[in-house]
Parts: C-alpha cells; sequence; structure tokens
C-alpha cells in the first residue's frame, strides 16, 4: 500500500514538473497580444495604437525599411521615417477614410489626375525614406510657430526636400488636385525625385487646400524660407524655377506673372524659369518669366486650345517658351511614365539650365 502511494506520488511530481516546463517554455516567446508601446502608429480610424504594416510585416521602428505596392495608405502615415508630418504627404487634410486602401490603388487618392503608377510613387516615397535613414531632414516648416498659432490652417503646410548638387540651384514643385487636395504622391514627390537625380535641388510644397490665393502665398513663403536659408540647406539662391501642374500650374504661373512679394512673400526676384503644365490659366505679360508649357492633346480638363493661345499669348509679349504636345497623355500625366508624354520632365530641365547664369 506504502509503495503505491509513494509511485503515485512520483507520478504527480513528474506531471508536475512537465506541465512548469511547458509553462516556461511557453512565457519565452513573443507574446503577438502585446502592443509595442514605443511604436505610435495610427489606424484606420486616425487613432489607436494598431501594429504591423498592413501585409503582415513589421517596420520594427526601422526608419529604413522600403514601402510596397502591397502596403497601405496607413502604412505611410504610420511610417517612422515620416513621423510628424505623415499625414502631409497625403492628398487632403483628413485622410483617415483612405487609410485601409493599398498603394496598389493610390490613385483613388487623386481623382482629378491619370496614369498614376504605384510603383512610381512607391519609388519616390522610398526615396524620401533612406533619405531620413542617412541622417538628412527632409521636411521644413515654412511658418513660424506663431503664423501656424494665429492661422491653423497653415499647420498642414511645408516643403519636402529632395536634394541634387550642393549650391545647385532650385525648383518648387506645386502638385495639382483643383485646390480641393494636393497630389504630391503623383505629382510631386516623383517629379523632384527626378529633377534631383539630374544634379538639382527640388522641393515640393504642401500647401493649403481650398483656395488659389492662400496656395499661392504658400508658395510665395515657402520660396522666401529657401532663399532666406540657402546656406543651411546647401542650395544656390539664383535662376531658380518654380514647377506646377493643373492648379499647381496656376501657383507657379502667379509668380512667373506678379513676382514673391506679391503673395505676400520677400522682394525676390521673379523665377528664371517657370514649368507649367496642363493649365487652362491665361495670364501673360512681358516680363513673365521664360516658359516651358506642356499639355496632351485629349486633356479633358486643360483644353488644348486654351493652352495653345496662352503660348502664342506669351510668344507676341516676347517672352522665350518652349511648348510640348502630347496627344494621348491625358490630365494629370505626372512624369508621363509609359505615355507619349515620357520624357518631357527631362526636356523641361535642359529648358531650365539655359536659363542658370544666363
Amino acid at each position: 500500500m506504502q509503495t503505491t502511494d509513494f509511485k503515485n506520488k512520483i507520478r504527480i511530481n513528474m506531471i508536475l514538473s512537465l506541465l512548469l516546463i511547458l509553462f516556461l517554455v511557453d512565457c519565452s516567446k513573443p507574446d503577438a497580444t502585446i502592443p509595442d508601446d514605443n511604436k505610435e502608429t495610427v489606424d484606420e480610424t486616425g487613432n489607436g495604437n494598431e501594429n504591423g504594416n498592413g501585409n503582415g510585416n513589421s517596420n520594427n521602428g526601422n526608419t529604413g525599411a522600403h514601402l510596397t505596392t502591397g502596403d497601405y495608405v496607413r502604412d505611410i502615415v504610420n511610417h517612422p521615417a515620416f513621423e510628424g508630418f505623415g499625414e502631409l504627404l497625403l492628398s487632403r487634410d483628413d485622410n483617415s477614410s483612405y487609410y485601409n486602401i493599398p498603394l496598389s490603388g493610390v490613385s483613388s487618392l487623386m481623382p482629378y489626375h491619370g496614369n498614376i503608377r504605384p510603383d512610381v510613387v512607391v519609388s519616390a516615397l522610398n526615396r524620401m525614406i533612406d533619405d531620413v535613414n542617412s541622417g538628412k531632414t527632409i521636411f521644413y516648416d515654412v511658418y513660424t510657430g506663431q503664423q501656424k498659432k494665429q492661422n491653423p490652417a497653415k499647420n498642414n503646410t511645408g516643403i519636402f526636400f529632395f536634394r541634387g548638387s550642393p549650391d545647385a540651384p532650385f525648383a518648387v514643385v506645386c502638385p495639382g488636385g483643383g485646390f480641393s487636395y494636393v497630389g504630391s504622391l503623383h505629382e510631386g514627390f516623383p517629379l523632384a525625385q527626378r529633377i534631383s537625380e539630374l544634379g538639382l535641388n527640388a522641393f515640393v510644397i504642401r500647401y493649403r487646400i481650398g483656395s488659389e490665393q492662400y496656395a499661392t502665398e504658400d508658395l510665395a513663403a515657402a520660396i522666401t524660407y529657401i532663399i532666406g536659408n540657402a546656406e543651411t540647406l546647401g542650395i544656390g539662391t539664383d535662376d531658380y524655377s518654380v514647377w506646377g501642374g493643373s492648379a499647381g500650374a496656376r501657383m507657379a504661373g502667379n509668380i512667373a506673372l506678379s513676382g514673391v512679394s506679391a503673395y505676400g512673400g520677400g522682394n525676390l526676384p521673379k523665377p528664371a524659369t517657370a514649368v507649367i503644365a496642363y493649365t487652362v490659366q491665361s495670364t501673360y505679360s512681358s516680363d513673365f518669366s521664360p516658359a516651358f508649357i506642356t499639355v496632351a492633346a485629349n486633356d479633358g480638363i486643360a483644353n488644348v486650345n486654351t493652352v495653345e493661345r496662352r503660348v502664342e499669348n506669351l510668344r507676341n509679349a516676347g517672352v522665350e517658351v518652349e511648348y510640348r504636345r502630347y496627344q494621348t497623355a491625358g490630365h494629370g500625366f505626372g512624369l508621363g511614365t509609359g505615355t507619349d508624354a515620357e520624357g518631357w520632365l527631362d526636356l523641361a530641365v535642359e529648358f531650365w539650365k539655359k536659363h542658370i547664369n544666363n
């Protein structure tokens, strides 16, 4: 009897020991249900602390982690490289309704634009991530804290910097969007990336939505800020250019026509070149900046005849204009990759270079 009790005690002790071992092994595994308190993210409602980047992979706080077209819009906002300004990379002031859209469907954020290539969008974003990972600052405020306090709408403004050669002239790229959104993902960052690859410095402006006047004031403030901080930024101040597509081209045209000070900026020279893509703005004058103008014949928003009348009026006023008309690229073609407009940006840069130190 005692022998049986002794054996039972041994069995019980062995079972308890085994359970203890299993418990300790289980505790040593990472608990996927425990949130990473050091990684602050935004969920599809713009709140919370949702981990992961939508495709089963996590950035794990690595600012060098590249995005893919399989990631989601929210992953741009959440990316640690874009901490503090991720929302300003997107098209609207409130983008929460788009957070669950995969980057393969990024065109839905910019309905007025055509030829939106998710691979091109992601490439430009990854260039920005690489710049941050190498210690470069890519986002700058152009308004002071006091100015933002006086006008909270200015909180959603700033410039994104794509570096070219040190001390080279700079371009400011103004994406379009009908002043109802800012299409930087398609018509800003990819253009600036290419300009920088060609050795020139480029900034993409995030301006106030809703008003051409306010947007142009933001452009004037950006030009003033850039020239005033040229030494820190490492850029040249002479022979700068302004670039714009659609609504953004109206902003560029306003500065080319009237100058920076007319919109509240400093007493600065006009741009050496204005690059104006697919807009029906028709203003011109004899002292309008030399202009590179482009449009597609099948543009359903910017009528090609209106564009060509402006080209003729500028030329008759003595302004140098290079005009490129494409046939099938449509409206808002951005870089024009895969269309008959592909390569237009390089031509525009060559036109600009003619007016550098000229």
